[in-house]
């Protein structure tokens, strides 16, 4: 089976989606690049994680073709091809409906520095206006919007986060929805007071080695 360690990954994740609350049934999706095959395995679509094994997972070229698999990969394809092709460094795309940050979508607001934990993102949450999903047109704007950030909210869907790896890529989209809830619930009471902009260089530059020199997040 070609890349049965990502296609393991991509289902073991899958279910982690819903699990942590980041999604439900089959909604959003989930890919890792193998650069040195130059191969995608990205989850099938329409199928509930719950019920996707790594067989099911679909392996896919570059351009998109299938290379192995039974089923049709996910209707997003598109957008996970064009961030492998915008970014050297990103591995894998975790897409997710999680509601804090959708809600922030949905607003068609960024996420700013509410938190220091944004940084997992970069200084802020980007918004990429709305196109429907699955279109070329969706992939454009996903490819334009993203810049140098590793979270990107998709105006009324929802939340795309990217890595190195799928754990980094995971990590990001549980983190940023925190910060969307943190953010949410801070509008509900007043405004937000935001972390300075100097102190937002500081903490991503800290982040960099995040998990190497640090054992917890202070």
């Amino acid at each position: 089976m070609r890349l049965s360690f990502e296609r393991q990954l991509i289902a073991d994740y899958g279910r982690k989606l819903v699990q942590s609350g980041l999604t439900t049934g089959s909604g959003g999706n989930l890919s890792l690049l193998n650069r040195e095959e130059n191969l995608i395995a990205i989850g099938p679509s329409g199928i509930d994680y719950a019920d996707v094994s790594a067989q099911d997972v679909v392996v896919v070229d570059r351009r998109g073709a299938i290379v192995e698999g039974r089923w049709k990969p996910s209707s997003e394809l598109s957008f996970h091809l064009a961030l492998y092709d915008q970014r050297a460094d990103v591995q894998a795309v975790v897409h997710t409906h999680s509601v804090y940050a959708t809600t922030m979508a949905c607003l068609h607001r960024e996420i700013p520095a509410v938190h220091y934990l944004v940084a997992f993102a970069g200084k802020k949450v980007p918004l990429a206006p709305y196109a429907t999903f699955g279109t070329p047109q969706l992939a454009e704007s996903v490819k334009k919007h993203i810049g140098d950030s590793n979270a990107l909210l998709l105006a009324n869907h929802g939340l795309v986060a990217v890595g190195a790896d799928l754990p980094q890529a995971f990590n990001v989209a549980e983190e940023i929805e925190l910060v969307a809830r943190i953010y949410y619930q801070a509008c509900s009471i007043g405004e937000p007071v935001l972390v300075h902009d100097d102190e937002m260089d500081r903490v991503v530059e800290k982040f960099r080695t995040y998990g190497q020199q640090d054992n917890g997040r202070k």
